[in-house]
């Protein structure tokens, strides 16, 4: 029986935006495997997992800093699990596993190694910057292009990233690449829902501020200025990340009334459809599945002209572009919403039909597995 083999360091990810793949890959007659940090026998994720056929593989693995020593432990103990499962194909996503396992792939002498780049991260945001970001940008790129040369595809979801990658010669000529419409969204889960009367704005994602929640806040604060009546919702958590918003932050947004902070939810539909408007105002993007929720469930989005956002939104048909760090374009994205009340209606009907046409999850999947070989069960690849 033929193996495949996906490690992560985020294991809720490998659940929630994998989980359709990993079934997918099951479904076509192979044995899967996942291996990820806090797999622990204790883990909902990991008994999710095991419900569903797959074998869970508990890994140390630090998913942040630059430790040699560490880092090289586990690129050791990689090569040693995939010694154990010997995997007919590797797939890698998030960057010490793309790096280190990509790595570990090839001296394992995994037949089929695949990468992908679901967003750039800490280390490629404001390139100009040196310091501590500059060190780890540099780091990091030579990590990823010894890793990438070790594998036979990889796969990105959006081209600006694809674009960068070649110009920075991090993937060589020899590796083909492609572009993916994200992770995907099971449609099918997101139903469409009214909107909210009055006008409530929403933001999920880790508290980073690459992923522009400080640009949030500070437009939240105005528009409660001149809109009281509307609201402005925060989803997440405060990340482990050196780019993290500070607790003492997100602590004055709540006691002002600027936010309204909601914590960290394992379901979003709920937040979701207690918003008339979906707000991610990040730096940089692979493609965000939160948008693809929320376009799912027929809710406008306003997402900052960049890499991996702007190719969710058609400006005016399903929602807004704003330029990155601009609060002042933020501010009138918002406010159209609040004094134009049809507008939700309209460009929330139009996210719902293009996350039909291009965003559901089994017509990505099917493009993945295409590219990487995996024909349907019975019959050859």
């Amino acid at each position: 029986m033929q193996k495949f083999l996906m490690i992560s360091s985020h294991p809720d990810s490998l659940l929630n935006l994998r989980g359709a793949l990993l079934e997918a890959v099951r479904d076509r007659g192979m044995q899967v495997h996942v291996a990820s940090p806090d797999l622990n026998a204790d883990s909902p994720v990991r008994a999710a997992f095991e419900a569903k056929g797959i074998i869970v593989h508990n890994i140390d693995l630090q998913r942040v800093g630059l430790n040699p020593v560490a880092d090289v432990c586990s690129l050791l103990k990689l090569w040693r699990l995939m010694h154990q499962i010997r995997p007919t194909y590797l797939m890698t996503y998030t960057v010490k596993p793309v790096v280190y396992g990509s790595i570990a792939g090839w001296l394992a002498r995994v037949p089929r190694r695949f990468a992908l780049i679901p967003g750039l991260g800490y280390a490629f945001q404001q390139p100009e910057q040196e310091g501590k970001r500059g060190i780890v940008r540099r780091v990091v790129q030579r990590l990823y292009s010894a890793a990438l040369r070790c594998t036979h595809k990889v796969f990105f979801q959006n081209p600006d990233d694809e674009a960068l990658f070649r110009s920075l010669n991090l993937l060589p000529e020899r590796v083909p690449s492609c572009v993916v419409n994200g992770s995907g969204v099971d449609v099918s889960s997101f139903a469409v829902v009214p909107l909210p009367e009055l006008p409530r704005f929403l933001l999920i994602a880790r508290l980073l501020g690459d992923k522009g929640v400080r640009e949030y806040a500070a437009a939240a604060q105005r528009m409660r200025q001149r809109y009281p009546q509307a609201s402005f919702a925060l989803v997440g958590w405060i990340d482990d990340n050196p780019d993290a918003i500070t607790q003492r932050e997100l602590d004055r947004w709540i006691a002002e009334g600027t936010l309204q902070y909601l914590g960290r939810m394992s379901d979003v539909r709920p937040a979701i459809e207690a918003c008339s408007v979906y707000v991610l105002p990040s730096y940089r993007e692979g493609t965000p599945r939160t948008v693809l929720e929320a376009m799912a469930m027929g809710r406008p989005i306003i997402t900052t002209d960049a890499p991996g956002c702007r190719e969710t939104v058609v400006p005016e048909d399903n929602g807004m572009l704003v330029a990155v760090k601009n609060v002042e374009q933020l501010v009138e994205a918002m406010e159209r919403f609040v004094t134009e009340p049809d507008l939700a209606t309209r460009m929330g009907r139009r996210s719902r039909e293009i996350a039909e046409q291009r965003y559901d999850v089994h017509s990505v999947n099917a493009v993945m597995l295409a590219e990487m070989g995996i024909a349907p069960q019975g019959r050859a690849g």
